[in-house]
């Protein structure tokens, strides 16, 4: 077996974590590749027992066959890691070395265990559906594609922005606020849950558009079909605005054309059998729980 461990950022308070992954994959022969920049931090710091070397970018996949992309970090790391994995299909599994842990699901105490049951077998594969952002002038170079949102938003302290909204060609509405959010499935527990909008479950085929702080009090988040185009018209009284795909943002004008639509390729996540997205937002948003007791 063959891994990639994904990382942005070597942190000290981390490197109990990451000595135990490197020494649960050398225990149990799978040879581990790191990304290059991540490998660059962490060398130095960490004693490694079995084969290991540097995975450069999205293109080393063509030349390695990698059976998993093991992500070391919080959700913000995952959704980094999609610009690596792009469309190879290599399924994701993330180890929750940040806060929220959404995406990166697995606590740093199941390091261990959570190897040994990639080793066993013990897992299934959940297909996450992405959005894409057609734009003119092209916007994102060869990324233009996001696992959990979009956003558009008004630029530091100017006054509110209005969207105009069309779907499937025709005005949806408009929007008069700091922004709208549309965001998958996977990216309704993210900026859409923060600002309003429902939790969707991953499988529910569905975008959700949620307005950011919307001035007209009866405007409110909907769910619609992702086999739907979403396009927009922005304008304000700044020059600028904001366009963001994940942790990615680019500034954009009242010129650009924009329309959102499903991603011809998905991200896969390795689920582990004992982790569910139950189990995950019930835990995360203390569903059922009460301080009282």
């Amino acid at each position: 077996m063959q891994v990639v461990v994904y990382g942005k950022q070597y942190k000290e308070k981390d490197l109990p974590h990451i000595q135990e992954l490197f020494d649960v994959l050398a225990d149990e022969g799978i040879t581990a590749y790191v990304f290059a920049p991540y490998w660059d931090d962490v060398k130095a710091h960490v004693k490694t027992k079995g084969p290991t070397a540097p995975f450069d970018d999205y293109l080393d996949f063509r030349v390695h066959r990698m059976d998993f992309v093991i992500v070391l970090g919080g959700d913000g790391t995952m959704l980094s890691a999609i610009t690596l994995v792009r469309d190879s299909g290599v399924p994701m599994l993330g180890i929750n070395l940040g806060r929220m842990g959404f995406l990166a699901c697995i606590e740093k105490k199941m390091i261990r265990e959570s190897i040994q049951m990639l080793k066993r077998g013990q897992f299934l594969i959940e297909e996450r559906s992405m959005l894409y952002l057609e734009s003119h002038p092209t916007l994102f170079g060869d990324m233009p594609f996001a696992l959990n949102d979009c956003t558009l938003l008004k630029r530091d302290t100017s006054s509110m922005i209005t969207v105009h909204t069309y779907l499937n060609g025709d005005y949806l509405n408009s929007y008069w606020a700091d922004g709208v959010v549309i965001a998958t499935p996977t990216g309704s527990t993210g900026y859409s849950l923060s600002c309003g909008g429902p939790v969707v479950f991953p499988d529910s085929k569905n975008f959700v558009i949620t307005p950011v702080a919307p001035h007209n009090l009866n405007v409110r988040p909907i769910v619609l079909s992702d086999e739907s185009v979403i396009a927009f018209e922005i304008e304000g009284r700044a020059d600028n605005f904001i366009c963001t795909l994940d942790s990615r943002f680019e500034l954009i004008n009242a010129q650009h054309q924009l329309a959102v639509r499903k991603n011809d390729f998905p991200i896969r996540l390795v689920q582990l059998q004992e982790i569910t997205f139950l189990k995950t937002i019930r835990e995360k948003l203390a569903w059922g729980s009460d301080i009282r007791n």
